[in-house]
């Protein structure tokens, strides 16, 4: 006799995560599981690279290698069907490609936090090679959630205000063709305004400002892996990024204080 399955409306939705490997548990693979556990999720997931850091900042980022990522992930896909897959750092060009080869096995939606440089510390988190990494994950991608400075990068913009992001973002969400969600939390003021670029036109998602909210460490991660979990669940894309943007605001106004650095979103 087979062994009992539920119906999958009655499962834990299955959540893919492909990010880099944090020990202090902020940010990274070990946040992107709680968060997708703690919203109803079943997590999955590959470490893209090891890096060596704690709370006080990145000190060493070491990638993967690119086959053994490639093959853990086709094998995994070949035997779970995800709901929702949300990719964080990369380490490098060829686990970027690696990622984007074993996804055409998924037609789950896709959410990449574009972790490219660490905000404590100078450790380089991508090498040079992070627009062909762009370019084999573009057929696969839902949305992209790249904060100020990451989203400047990847357009070859000069860092500027919050109306040129937007522009910028427009420009990523042409090239891409995905959405992409332009983060406020570095833009000051006495709100955090999220801006969406969709295929349906803009939608703001705004939140008051938590006092000193932008030197919590893991917000992006933790925000990135809600939108994926909420998109497992079923929901559309816009409710699925203000569901998320309320989740990760209760975390920075209640954040974790593992060490001597930085608190901690989860």
């Amino acid at each position: 006799m087979a062994p009992y399955r539920a119906p999958a409306e009655m499962r834990a939705p299955d959540v893919l995560v492909c990010a880099g490997l944090d020990p202090s548990g902020g940010a990274g693979l070990i946040a992107d599981v709680r968060t997708v556990t703690a919203l109803g999720g079943r997590p999955s997931g590959i470490v893209t690279s090891l890096t060596v850091q704690n709370t006080t900042g990145v000190v060493g980022s070491h990638p993967c290698d690119p086959e053994v990522v490639g093959h853990q992930l086709a094998f995994l896909l070949t035997d779970i069907e995800v709901r929702g897959v949300k990719i964080g750092m990369l380490g490098s060009g060829d686990i970027g490609r690696a990622i984007a080869n074993a996804l055409h096995l998924s037609a789950a939606p896709v959410v990449w936090d574009p972790v490219m440089a660490p905000s404590r510390g100078n450790a380089p988190l991508i090498d040079d090679h992070y627009v062909d990494a762009m370019t084999a994950l573009k057929p696969h991608l839902t949305l992209v959630t790249p904060n100020k400075h990451e989203l400047f990068m990847l357009t070859g913009h000069p860092t500027g205000t919050s109306t040129m992001a937007e522009a910028a973002a427009r420009e990523l969400a042409t090239k891409l063709d995905a959405a992409v969600l332009v983060k406020g939390g570095h833009f000051g003021g006495n709100e955090s305004v999220d801006i969406l670029i969709h295929a349906g036109g803009r939608e703001e998602m705004r939140s008051p400002r938590v006092p000193s909210g932008e030197d919590v460490h893991g917000t992006g991660c933790a925000l990135s892996s809600a939108i994926a979990t909420y998109l497992a669940h079923g929901r559309d894309l816009v409710e699925a990024c203000n569901l998320a943007k309320q989740h990760v605001a209760n975390l920075i106004a209640h954040p974790s204080h593992p060490g001597r650095g930085a608190p901690a979103v989860v």
